[in-house]
């Protein structure tokens, strides 16, 4: 009885200070330790021995030491609840909280997701325009697309805000050939133009990689969102590479093989986004085919640009 005694003393004292001192300012209570959302709850944490007060919409919960008073709100009254609480509720109670603190703090980078965009080639010179032999390679800008997954991703926070972030992606690029055209491996292995003796309605060469980014995050925040810039290079690995040509009448031809595509590539990627939102390219400093064996032994070096959707929640 002495140690209840106590403890509705101490609900008392609590209660009656808090009421004044949310009735003053209206804002949010710390001391020691204390934490608030004067919109949905209201938190008070005093001292290592956990004195709390908790109010909520319709629940008035108070806490001091191992004992709880619960005094809850409804249409026939106030009624009250007097629960003592186990080491074990004490320990798990506190192992949440710190958990939370911990997901509320902790860096979180922008990597996951799925992107949409336009990709293409820049020629030996830093051209789109091809040379004149390999005319056959011009593509079709605006329906060279590529779609990308990012499945996986690690963020190694320095701080709230700066940040490392690395992960696996997948990346689907289609080069559609402009011309009545598609390409063919030689028998040294150099890529020659192949023609297909009838009118083609769409012509393309399909890549699939595996992605592999390291980049360094900052996050501005803005408003209740976050700016973030990141960029960073970017490693890849050729999973597959196909060639399609749908004929007029509807005729499909798909031809698979690797196509002297490097196995292998790495350039640069960099992203600039609001909330979860981006904007993204990625230049590759490696040649789309291997050394000496790109069209008529020209280096091709392809990029893309285009817009994501990132899930770092």
């Amino acid at each position: 009885m002495k140690k209840i005694g106590i403890t509705i003393l101490l609900t008392a004292i609590i209660m009656n200070g808090f009421c004044l001192k949310v009735s003053a300012d209206n804002r949010d209570v710390e001391k020691q330790g204390t934490s608030a959302n004067k919109n949905e709850s209201i938190k008070v944490t005093i001292g290592k021995d956990r004195v709390r007060v908790e109010e909520k919409d319709s629940a008035l919960n108070l806490k001091t030491g191992n004992r709880g008073l619960a005094i809850l709100e409804s249409l026939e009254g106030a009624s009250f609840n007097i629960k003592k609480y186990s080491e074990k509720e004490e320990r798990d109670q506190e192992d949440n909280e710190r958990e939370h603190a911990r997901r509320r703090s902790r860096f979180r980078g922008h990597w996951t997701g799925i992107e949409l965009g336009y990709n293409n080639y820049l020629s030996s010179d830093k051209s789109f325009s091809m040379p004149s032999d390999i005319d056959y390679m011009t593509l079709h800008s605006s329906k060279s697309s590529n779609f990308n997954i990012n499945f996986t991703q690690l963020s190694l926070g320095l701080t709230r805000h700066i940040g490392f972030v690395t992960g696996l992606g997948l990346n689907w690029n289609n080069y559609r050939f402009d011309g009545n055209n598609n390409i063919q491996k030689g028998p040294d292995g150099i890529i020659e133009e192949l023609d297909p003796g009838l009118n083609l309605e769409k012509s393309k060469l399909a890549t699939l990689f595996l992605t592999l980014p390291f980049m360094l995050e900052l996050q501005i925040p803005v408003d209740n969102s976050r700016l973030h810039i990141a960029a960073g290079p970017i490693g890849a690995l050729k999973l597959g590479s196909h060639t399609k040509m749908v004929f007029e009448n509807g005729h499909t031809v798909k031809a698979y093989g690797d196509f002297s595509l490097n196995m292998l590539r790495y350039g640069a990627t960099a992203r600039v986004g609001y909330g979860n939102f981006q904007l993204f390219g990625t230049y590759y400093v490696t040649p789309l085919f291997q050394s000496g064996k790109g069209p008529a032994g020209n280096d091709l070096y392809p990029f893309e640009i285009g817009v994501a959707l990132a899930f770092n929640n």
